[in-house]
């Protein structure tokens, strides 16, 4: 498994992790990862190969492995995004059924996970949706082959969710808090980043990487607030990041 943000603090310093942001989005945080600097990426391409998948194909009944890396790669691209088990299908050319098998595998190896949507008073709420997220930013990059710094990539959204919410997992489990985790979507494309929801509570969030200074403006949709009102929010940037992922 890779390391947690708390892990890292507790090792290197708040001060070095603040400062090595970027890079843990980029190259991830497996231990072999953060300990070889300057050969990330051979790790890295090591690791996202046969190695982290060899429990699956040697246990599993899997007998075309290029059909896993082709819907891993699929994955990856869509990270963040809601997926479609169909249209999957379609791209790496086998049926639903076989692909929701093989995601199954993947999350049960810890290389994938998903979030459900959430839904509980409107009727157009989105109720079967699903995101799937990686445990690590460095996996999913390598299976791209995307090692650009943050600053130039189209993708630093999906990035910062993916690391939030996989960093998020981490501390809940760790620290066994015991919380039903969503996404939250309309079929008008109104949308909530992150939900928890916890002893009767809904927490919602949103994930802003790049938030211009003095920038105080309402980032929550108006009907998920009217829907929910006694619902926290919060929006969570560089700048708050490290609160929301250690343990008080």
């Amino acid at each position: 498994m890779p390391f947690s943000t708390e892990e890292l603090i507790q090792h290197y310093g708040l001060l070095d992790e603040r400062r090595l942001l970027s890079q843990r989005l980029v190259y991830g945080m497996y231990p072999e990862v953060v300990t070889r600097v300057g050969k990330e990426r051979q790790t890295l391409q090591n690791l996202s190969g046969s190695y982290l998948y060899k429990d699956i194909f040697r246990f599993q009944d899997v007998r075309k492995p290029e059909i896993l890396e082709t819907l891993l790669e699929a994955l990856a691209l869509q990270v963040c995004s809601e997926v479609s088990y169909h249209e999957l299908a379609q791209t790496v050319g086998v049926d639903a059924n076989t692909v929701r098998r093989y995601i199954d595998l993947l999350e049960k190896a810890f290389v994938i996970f998903r979030l459900r949507s959430f839904s509980r008073n409107l009727q157009n709420e989105l109720r079967k949706s699903r995101k799937i997220y990686f445990y690590d930013n460095g996996i999913r990059n390598a299976i791209i082959n995307n090692f650009q710094t943050v600053d130039l990539r189209v993708d630093q959204g999906a990035l910062w969710e993916n690391f939030l919410v996989s960093e998020r997992q981490k501390l809940l489990h760790f620290h066994e808090i015991y919380t039903n985790c969503y996404f939250w979507r309309t079929k008008q494309q109104q949308e909530i980043d992150y939900l928890e929801e916890r002893d009767g509570q809904l927490r919602a969030y949103e994930f802003k990487w790049l938030r211009k200074k003095g920038d105080k403006k309402n980032h929550f949709s108006k009907t998920f607030l009217n829907a929910y009102p006694n619902s926290n929010t919060q929006v969570i940037t560089p700048e708050n990041y490290i609160d929301w992922l250690q343990y008080k």
